[in-house]
């Protein structure tokens, strides 16, 4: 079956076949292009007078145009979304982190599943600024041990994937708008 002049279609092989680019978002010239840039103009970019560029479909995914279901508008030739983000804590959600202890001595190489953490023995230590002594009455924890962590770097964000090669078109069927 022959396709329709832009009609972009997932590969599963390494090359672009016979009559069809890879999406990768190439420049290509309009002199040797003209019906498929008369299709997609600078819609993708390109300077529209000598060379028009092909959609990137390189770590995207495509959507369809429209309002999506969170009422965001789709249209057509733009791009969104980020490989990387950095959290923030304001991005996570509230939540507790409770500690648990016991005032037998930490004489224990691992404790039992679901058991407490015991007090250390303080005898020859000099000081040990995260616990308090085990007579005296119950005290916080020293604040520098129950810091906020992170290197502010950034994580990837994409989805789970498959590698496909996506490819337009560029023989073919010119396509009627009737």
């Amino acid at each position: 079956m022959e396709p329709f002049i832009g009609q972009i279609q997932p590969f599963a092989f390494n090359f672009a076949p016979k009559g069809w680019v890879m999406c990768n978002g190439q420049l290509m010239a309009i002199s040797q292009n003209a019906a498929l840039f008369s299709l997609l103009g600078t819609m993708y970019g390109g300077n529209g007078t000598t060379n028009f560029q092909l959609p990137n479909l390189q770590s995207r995914v495509p959507v369809h145009t429209g309002i999506g279901s969170t009422g965001t508008q789709y249209v057509q030739g733009s791009t969104g979304g980020t490989e990387n983000v950095t959290l923030t804590l304001s991005q996570l959600p509230m939540h507790n982190h409770t500690f648990m202890g016991a005032s037998t001595l930490g004489n224990k190489q691992q404790p039992t599943p679901g058991g407490a953490l015991a007090t250390p023995n303080k005898s020859g230590n000099p000081g040990d600024n995260y616990y308090a002594s085990a007579s005296s009455a119950l005290t916080a924890l020293n604040p520098s041990s129950v810091l906020n962590v992170g290197g502010g770097g950034n994580h990837t964000n994409i989805q789970p994937y498959l590698v496909i090669n996506w490819c337009i078109a560029t023989t073919g069927i010119y396509p009627s708008r009737n």
